[in-house]
């Protein structure tokens, strides 16, 4: 794990540090957290994970019945959470989730971006304009939408966190293909930019870049990973968890780049054994 922790100026930020209590308040106690891409995975992972911490959640994705039964569980666990259908290529139903969150809990404090897609046919020779549209509109055009959507609010209150979950393609070539990594790539451009235009109005910006998970967009391999493969891979509650210690920190301090590998099967990017 490669984590790079950057120390802001206090005094440029008005947010108040939610102090964790011992056994009384959990570690993300008071924040309203959106997580987009929410119905499986890692998204679904991290929104049980925030909630469990103390979190109010909203929880968006395509698959409605997915996202509703997510929000009745964690409900029915004693947390607060709504549900709201999206899709993150169409930036008016990113607003509609914005609204939501706002109308139900009046604030956003953070912002985990887990949307992703890729193809099975992902290699030069068969990526075709469509699927090339597809993976750029949700991996990076739908980030763009998130944060167009929550930044006014975020400027407002001084403070935000905002957690782009990319992938360890944006580090070293692999065969993911070419639309994907260019996503992931540009996601990466897109957070620092973002950084370093917000940071004085106490927005954070963390990239997350993930090895080997075992996840559903593994399905869309042309040869998905065996039982024995997936073993030894990473899970969704793992990234859960460093999304958990991303906004978990003081205001002063962010994580700018946490890049997580599963050792068995990766070294530095690449596979190993």
């Amino acid at each position: 794990m490669m984590l790079r922790l950057v120390g802001l100026d206090e005094d440029l930020l008005n947010w108040r540090h939610r102090e964790h209590k011992e056994g009384k308040m959990g570690r993300l106690q008071g924040q309203v957290a959106i997580i987009v891409g929410a119905s499986s995975g890692m998204g679904k992972a991290t929104a049980r994970a925030f909630v469990a911490e103390g979190a109010k959640v909203a929880v968006a994705a395509r698959r409605e019945e997915e996202i509703k039964a997510l929000a009745t569980e964690l409900t029915g666990a004693g947390g607060e959470a709504i549900s709201v259908r999206a899709d993150v290529a169409k930036r008016p139903d990113i607003d509609a989730v914005v609204q939501a969150t706002l109308a139900r809990f009046g604030r956003v404090d953070v912002l985990v971006n887990c949307a992703g897609v890729n193809t099975r046919d992902r290699q030069l020779a068969l990526l075709d304009q469509p699927g090339w549209d597809r993976i750029i509109g949700i991996n990076l055009t739908g980030a763009f939408h998130c944060m167009q959507a929550v930044l006014p609010r975020m400027r407002e209150q001084k403070g935000g966190l905002i957690i782009h979950i990319s992938s360890i393609s944006a580090l070293w070539g692999d065969f993911s293909g070419p639309a994907y990594q260019a996503s992931k790539h540009g996601l990466v451009g897109l957070a620092n930019a973002t950084m370093m235009e917000e940071r004085l109005n106490g927005i954070r910006v963390t990239v997350i870049y993930p090895g080997l998970c075992d996840t559903p967009i593994l399905k869309n391999r042309a040869v998905p990973p065996t039982q024995e493969q997936r073993a030894l891979m990473m899970q969704p509650e793992d990234i859960a968890q460093a999304c958990v210690f991303a906004a978990s920190l003081p205001p002063r301090t962010y994580v700018s780049d946490l890049v997580l590998m599963p050792g068995a099967l990766q070294c530095n990017g690449h596979p190993v054994g």
